[in-house]
């Protein structure tokens, strides 16, 4: 990966407080598990950010080694990995995912 690339991602990552690399956009998610992490984060109304990584394949390729993870979607919350939409809906389940939307402070304050 490029230093430019890793750079974007970087900036991405630390100055939004809850970003998604997906597959599509947020209003046209372009497979299932970049629709689950959308309708997640849409439940729990997050505002985020959402990176078509199929727009971009610099990204596509970038964030998979900027996280060390291997598919898309990615979920960032606060600076800091998350992961795809298998943890994000296990997470969401438990009650944790609030929790660290909370913590980074981008959950909605009512509920």
């Amino acid at each position: 990966m490029s230093d430019t690339v890793h750079n974007r991602i970087e900036t991405l990552v630390t100055t939004t407080p809850v970003v998604l690399f997906m597959k599509g956009t947020p209003l046209f998610p372009q497979c299932g598990f970049s629709s689950t992490a959308v309708a997640i984060l849409e439940r729990l109304g997050v505002e985020f950010e959402g990176v078509d990584v199929l727009a971009d394949p610099e990204i596509r390729q970038g964030v998979k080694a900027y996280s060390d993870w291997p598919t898309v979607p990615q979920l960032y919350i606060g600076g800091e990995f998350v992961g795809g939409s298998d943890i994000m809906m296990e997470m969401y389940q438990a009650g944790e995912l609030t929790d660290l939307l909370v913590k980074a402070g981008a959950a909605r304050t009512t509920a």
